[in-house]
């Protein structure tokens, strides 16, 4: 039987067609790469009863999206921060909270990374260009980079992709304090956090990479293996 992966979304009102309505919004690569290793997407607006929607999943990915609100981490909003949705960081945090706690398999994807850092109090740094020694990692202009990372090992990155990846970059913010996650990859040119797990759990993995664009779907696989059971 293929394992349900529940992937978030985000709400924002569209144009498509004669229509201007508030949509559901992914990008269907995260439901590409599900289903194109065995996974039955089910994607989840961040809205409902989180509890009841665990219930009806296997696994579960943290889509990318917009930035965090700085609230989170504790600071005021810096000038290249313009969009953030404070509920929607509210709903998506209690999703994550409640799925680890059931030690559901979980992959965290750019901004997913970004939120189960710092709900484990690390923060970010707001804007990498204007970040000394950070500049450069695409993404606020609608910019996508490559560059190599270096993963720990021993770890379930390395693990599933060797110690040496290459990735793409398209984030304008990054993960500058992981809290207590263990930092398990970095960007071989700068340093920046690329990747985060728990070892405490028996699948919990974020990076700050696409991978359903980079065609990762080692990544993807190892997810919906771990939904199995």
């Amino acid at each position: 039987m293929r394992p349900v992966i529940g992937v978030t979304c985000f709400m924002r009102d569209t144009v498509y067609g004669n229509w201007n309505r508030h949509a559901a919004i992914l990008p269907s690569a995260y439901v590409s790469s599900i289903d194109r290793v065995g996974g039955t997407p089910l994607i989840i607006p961040p809205a409902g009863d989180m509890t009841k929607i665990l219930d009806s999943i296997d696994g579960l990915v943290v889509s990318g999206g917009p930035d965090l609100c700085p609230d989170n981490y504790g600071e005021e909003p810096g000038s290249m921060t313009v969009e953030f949705y404070p509920e929607q960081d509210d709903t998506e945090m209690a999703l994550i909270h409640e799925a680890l706690s059931r030690d559901m398999p979980f992959l965290g994807v750019c901004r997913g990374m970004q939120l189960l850092s710092v709900m484990h109090g690390g923060r970010l740094h707001q804007h990498l260009d204007t970040t000394p020694g950070h500049e450069g990692h695409g993404g606020f202009d609608g910019v996508e980079t490559e560059h190599g990372v270096a993963a720990k090992e021993g770890s379930l990155l390395a693990s599933l992709m060797g110690t040496s990846i290459t990735v793409n970059s398209t984030h304008h913010q990054g993960v500058a304090d992981a809290g207590d996650l263990e930092v398990t990859a970095i960007a071989e040119h700068d340093g920046l956090i690329e990747a985060v797990e728990r070892p405490d759990r028996s699948f919990c993995l974020g990076v700050q990479w696409h991978p359903e664009r980079a065609r990762h779907d080692v990544l993807y696989s190892a997810l919906v293996e771990a939904a199995r059971g």
